[in-house]
């Protein structure tokens, strides 16, 4: 056998590697949905991963809040009438001189002007107060369900105080209150933009897919709507809540108020793209093979919008995060015993309280600029990912 014709006896037995991994790259690209391609956009968008994270991490707080929290977010003590933060350090000096590894947060030691009666706070070096994770601390009741007194961060001792974010005015702990308030502004933003989902998406599709006298009537009653002073209309609403309400009632009238308006936007929206859609090809074909009228909305066009709606949606919980705040802040909105962020900045309103306490201010603000920032980036990467025609 000569040396050619076993080199063409190899190459006829050999198998064809890579022209089988080039069909299947092909076959993999070709087999990748709508949401596939999406995610490989999206991951793309760094900026909007790091958004998202944070997000997640909002809501883990809010979810977690009884454990996450230091203290409860009631209780008070008078004699710490708006305390400093205090740092956390991690290394302590002994009595014999040496330095030990030993987290702790630094003492207060109070002083009185008497000429004024303000009481100031100044650090003493010389007051450890150690501190750990998974402490046991005040007792709470996890979700309603069982009761516990694990916190993850906390003094060693109870009689201890420790405020990492400072005091009120009631001597109550700003970082709890803060951990607590997170859960009622996310939620609030989440059930409002659920509301807002389910009105501007049936309302919409309804006007772009019959169009005619259906049209004119849900259109007509967005422009009206529309046209009507936002925050005038919001405060009218809010201050004819009656006070013998509970603060459950309160919350979820709150919520109806602030999803008022956000349907109309997204109503619109979706009644533009039923109208580009309602006379595809896959829709005339839909509707020649026997599809209802029902069938073709929920299960023909609308599955097509999925992408551009979560987009819009995104974008509209900041508003309802936001509307919240300036209800509450404004003091016709959530009240206490409730906590919300904007219930801490209408505490912290007070030209007294900015000058003495100015952390009572800075702390609820920037957890507000942080999650509308957090919301308005993720929505804009999420948005970007679902245009077909973006690049």
């Amino acid at each position: 056998m000569t040396v050619h014709s076993f080199i063409d006896d190899e190459l006829e037995t050999a198998p064809a590697i890579s022209a089988l991994r080039t069909g299947e790259a092909v076959e993999t690209t070709a087999a990748a949905g709508q949401w596939t391609l999406i995610w490989h956009k999206f991951r793309q968008n760094k900026v909007a991963i790091f958004a998202g994270a944070v997000i997640l991490f909002l809501y883990f707080v809010a979810i977690f809040a009884e454990f996450l929290a230091p203290a409860l977010p009631e209780a008070s003590r008078p004699q710490f009438t708006y305390a400093p933060p205090q740092a956390i350090s991690f290394f302590a000096t002994a009595e014999d001189g040496s330095t030990q590894f030993l987290p702790h947060v630094q003492g207060y030691t109070q002083t009185v002007d008497q000429a004024s009666l303000r009481r100031t706070f100044v650090v003493d070096d010389s007051l450890v107060v150690p501190i750990g994770f998974f402490v046991h601390g005040p007792k709470y009741r996890m979700w309603g369900l069982f009761d516990t007194d694990l916190h993850l961060l906390g003094p060693l001792k109870s009689t201890d105080t420790m405020y990492l974010m400072g005091s009120d005015k009631l001597g109550r702990d700003l970082l709890s209150r803060l951990i607590y308030g997170t859960r009622i502004s996310m939620s609030i933003g989440l059930i409002g933009v659920l509301f807002s989902l389910v009105l501007g998406v049936t309302l919409g599709s309804l006007s772009g897919f019959y169009g005619g006298w259906v049209d004119m009537i849900i259109q007509r009653g967005i422009e009206i709507i529309s046209s009507m002073p936002t925050i005038p209309l919001w405060l009218g609403l809010a201050a004819a809540i009656p006070i013998t309400w509970s603060p459950l009632q309160v919350y979820f009238i709150i919520t109806l108020i602030v999803s008022l308006f956000g349907w109309t936007g997204l109503a619109r929206e979706v009644r533009g793209r039923f109208f580009a859609l309602r006379t595809e090809d896959f829709v005339t074909a839909a509707r020649l093979d026997g599809s209802r009228e029902r069938r073709l909305i929920f299960r023909h066009i609308l599955p097509s919008l999925t992408s551009h709606i979560l987009a819009v949606v995104t974008l509209a919980l900041p508003t309802m995060i936001v509307a919240e705040t300036a209800l509450s802040f404004l003091g016709i909105g959530l009240k206490p015993p409730v906590v919300s962020w904007g219930v801490l900045l209408q505490d912290a309103q007070n030209v007294r309280t900015i000058a003495t306490a100015p952390w009572l201010l800075i702390w609820p603000a920037g957890a507000v600029v942080i999650a509308v920032l957090s919301f308005n980036f993720l929505g804009d990467g999420m948005r970007d990912a679902a245009d077909p025609y973006e690049s």
